[in-house]
């Protein structure tokens, strides 16, 4: 590897670094999810893959790192994108469950229950007290892809009179429409 890292321009080694270091770090990323989630044989394939690339990028740098801070600079540079790139990326994905916690008046709590009946939904209801008024709490738990658009529609039919918590969820058992 060292020979073929040799007979190319050093600038070329730089980006190839940087490449590497995107790769590895947005995986390191993923895996770092995943592993949170208890996806855990998906975070070990991943680790492998991680652990490759890292071993290879830093085979490439190690005797020059000190006497190279253009390599160095690349490698840091990647280090930072891989971890945007990386926590970009799962956020897209969207890994996981969450929980709504919604707090709304009599009348917004039947709009959001008539909503969610309409989407096959399920939802619980509890009734209690604000500062100023008789409130309701309806708690829904749902795949975490789901929660914003979820959650913009809930907002839009309230206008915007409702309070909202969420939560991701690591475990949970049961409930209406949900499988684990």
């Amino acid at each position: 590897m060292s020979e073929f890292l040799a007979s190319i321009p050093p600038v070329l080694v730089c980006l190839i670094v940087c490449a590497a270091k995107i790769i590895e770090i947005t995986i390191q990323s993923l895996k770092t999810c995943m592993m949170v989630k208890g996806q855990r044989l998906k975070a070990a394939g991943l680790g492998f893959l991680e652990c490759t690339i890292w071993g290879l990028v830093i085979s490439t740098i190690i005797g020059t790192l000190g006497d190279n801070l253009f390599l160095l600079a690349f490698y840091c540079v990647g280090y930072a994108t891989g971890l945007f790139l990386g926590s970009t990326l799962e956020s897209k994905i969207a890994l996981g469950t969450s929980s709504l916690q919604l707090i709304a008046n009599g009348e917004n709590t039947q709009k959001i229950i008539q909503y969610l009946q309409e989407g096959s939904r399920g939802y619980t209801v509890f009734e209690g007290y604000g500062s100023t008024d008789k409130m309701n709490m309806i708690m829904i738990v749902l795949p975490r892809r789901d929660a914003l658009p979820v959650l913009k529609q809930i907002r839009k039919i309230c206008r915007n009179n409702v309070f909202v918590v969420v939560d991701e969820i690591s475990k949970y058992a049961g409930g209406y429409g949900m499988m684990k």
